[in-house]
C-alpha cells in the first residue's frame, strides 16, 4: 500500500527582500513527509530550515508553490482559514517552550481546546500530561518546572488537538544532554505508538539521529536526504561537508 502524505510540497520557492536584492530562503523545494513517521531537518546556518518548517507548517506563505497539509492546499485558504487549520490539524513544539507562565500545566494544556471553543475534559488533559510523563505535575506553574517538564508540557499541549502533523523547532536546543535524550525518546514513542507524523529542524546530529529520514538543506534546496543507516555519526559526516562547503 502507498504511504499517505500528510504534507506535501510542490516547487516552493521563498524570497525575501526587494526585486533587485532578493534574498532565496527557498528555491524550488519538493517533498512529501509520510503519515507516521520522522523527519530530521538539517543544513548549515542560513540554509532554509527554518523557513521551511515556517512554510510548511502555514506560519509563512510561499513566494511560488504549492503546499498540502492533510489533503488542504494552502494556497487557497484566506488567513482566517488558514488559522483554523493550523489550530485544528497541525501541533507546534518550540525550543523556547511558548508556555503562559500564570497558567498551570493542566491550563496550558487545555488552552488550544478552549481557544478553539471547545470546553476542555478534565480527564481529557490529565490523560495528555499522562502521556508524555508529568501525570501529577497538572497544578503546577511553568516556574515550578524544569525545563524537560516544560518542554514535556509543551508537547502535550501540541497533541490534545490530535493534530495530523507536529512540527518542532529545536525541541532540545535549550536541554541539557539528558533532558534531551528524555525528550528525544518521548518524540519517537509518539511516532511509533500513536502513529504521529514529525516534522524536527535541529542542528543536533544525535537529535537526527532518532528520526526515520533526514533531510539536509543547503542554499534553499535539497542536496541530500538519508533514509538508512541514520546514526549520529553519520549525519555529523554529512554535516561537517556541507558547513565546509558554505564556506
Amino acid at each position: 500500500m502507498k504511504p499517505r502524505e500528510t504534507v506535501q510540497l510542490w516547487s516552493v520557492r521563498k524570497v525575501y527582500g526587494p526585486a533587485a536584492l532578493p534574498v532565496k530562503a527557498l528555491d524550488g523545494v519538493s517533498i512529501d513527509f509520510h503519515a507516521g513517521t520522522f523527519t530530521a531537518v538539517m543544513g548549515p546556518s542560513g540554509s532554509g530550515k527554518s523557513t521551511l518548517l515556517h512554510c510548511a507548517a502555514g506560519l509563512d506563505r510561499p513566494t511560488e508553490g504549492r503546499i498540502v497539509i492533510d489533503g488542504t492546499d494552502l494556497g487557497g485558504l484566506h488567513e482566517t482559514a488558514l488559522t483554523l487549520l493550523r489550530r485544528d490539524r497541525v501541533g507546534f513544539v518550540f525550543q523556547s517552550f511558548n508556555l503562559v507562565s500564570a497558567l498551570t500545566a493542566e491550563q496550558n494544556v487545555a488552552l488550544p481546546l478552549r481557544l478553539a471553543g471547545r470546553r476542555p475534559e478534565p480527564a481529557e488533559v490529565r490523560a495528555a500530561l499522562a502521556e508524555v510523563g508529568l501525570a501529577g505535575r497538572g497544578g503546577h506553574r511553568p516556574s515550578q518546572l524544569s525545563g524537560g517538564e516544560q518542554q514535556r508540557v509543551a508537547m502535550a499541549r501540541a497533541l490534545i488537538t490530535r493534530p495530523a502533523v507536529v512540527f518542532a523547532d529545536e525541541p532540545t536546543g535549550s536541554l541539557d544532554t539528558r533532558t534531551s535524550r528524555g525528550v528525544l525518546a518521548l518524540l519517537r514513542d509518539l511516532v511509533d505508538r500513536q502513529d504521529q507524523t514529525l516534522i524536527m529542524v535541529t542542528h543536533d546530529p544525535v537529535a537526527a539521529a532518532h528520526a526515520d529520514r533526514v533531510i539536509f538543506l543547503a542554499d534553499g534546496r535539497v542536496v541530500e536526504e538519508v533514509t538508512s543507516e541514520v546514526t549520529a555519526g553519520s549525519v555529523a559526516a554529512r554535516m561537517a561537508k556541507l558547513e565546509a562547503a558554505a564556506c
